[in-house]
């Protein structure tokens, strides 16, 4: 397989660092688990331009979704989905949250809670106190990309680096597949 990167170079410039991605940096080097930082160009950091432009399949990507149950004060959870599949907001993920309502947070209430934009939260470097959970698909692949903690990186790795972390609990069903039209 052809290193997607390759495809799509981006130019290398002198570009100062996110502090969020030293961060990840750090959470990665503990896993034990083998991984790749690579750079991405931040106007492809969303899943569908990222995949197209640097060759990879979407169902090898997951991608981290903040949800907000509503209650007082509002629980926030992390969820990483493949990108195939879609969060069951208003079924699993409210009733394990034990709210009457959950939704996605909205990119405000992501910044402020993780300090990571849309198109670049990673469960890499959550709060402590933030569950993450992970759709069992998502382990069931060999290979991944995630988020990097900006929109300026991706994580390519084997799913045991997200088993790996704190907080992190495997929910079957957390997702369901989108139908291909």
């Amino acid at each position: 397989m052809t290193d997607p990167i390759e495809q799509h170079p981006i130019e290398q410039q002198p570009i100062e660092q996110h502090p969020i991605e030293a961060r990840v940096r750090e959470v990665l080097a503990t896993t034990g688990v083998d991984h790749d930082v690579v750079p991405c160009d931040p106007a492809l950091a969303d899943t569908g331009p990222y995949c197209e432009a640097y060759g990879w399949t979407l169902d090898r990507s997951a991608n981290t979704i903040v949800v907000v149950g509503k209650s007082d004060p509002p629980r926030l959870v992390a969820c990483v989905v493949l990108a195939t599949h879609r969060l069951d907001v208003n079924g699993v993920v409210r009733k394990r949250l034990g709210t009457r309502k959950a939704s996605f947070a909205s990119s405000d209430d992501t910044m402020a809670a993780t300090g990571m934009q849309i198109g670049g939260v990673t469960p890499f470097a959550l709060p402590a106190s933030m569950e993450i959970w992970v759709d069992a698909e998502v382990t069931r692949r060999d290979l991944l990309v995630l988020g990097g903690g900006s929109r300026s990186i991706k994580v390519k790795a084997a799913p045991a680096v997200l088993l790996a972390l704190p907080n992190v609990t495997v929910v079957e069903g957390l997702a369901m597949p989108v139908p291909v039209s």
